[in-house]
């Protein structure tokens, strides 16, 4: 007899789900919600792979130098949305590169 398979719920049923614990908090029920914590970023690491100085990166990518030298030496963490940002600067330079400067 084969094994069953654990089903994967669907997007119509995590929706519903989601629509549920919604509901229940604006009732007043108190909800435990899974807690995403974002992985650290080595940002220097990921300027390196693109071979660019501090300044050149930064104004390549709309960023301020400051804020990747903090970044950088570990006395600040970036937002998650720049996280997000320098994660697609590290697999798809060329194409930020095109994004932001495309006419």
């Amino acid at each position: 007899m084969p094994a069953k398979k654990s089903k994967t719920p669907t997007l119509g049923e995590r929706l519903i789900s989601a629509l549920e614990d919604v509901v229940a908090h604006e009732s007043g029920e108190s909800l435990s919600l899974e807690q995403v914590r974002p992985r650290p970023i080595d940002v220097r690491a990921i300027r390196a792979s693109v071979r660019m100085s501090q300044a050149r990166f930064a104004t390549e990518f709309g960023l301020s130098k400051r804020a990747l030298q903090e970044w950088e030496q570990g006395r600040r963490q970036p937002d998650p949305a720049i996280c997000s940002y320098l994660t697609v600067i590290a697999r798809e330079p060329a194409m930020v590169r095109r994004a932001l400067h495309s006419s």
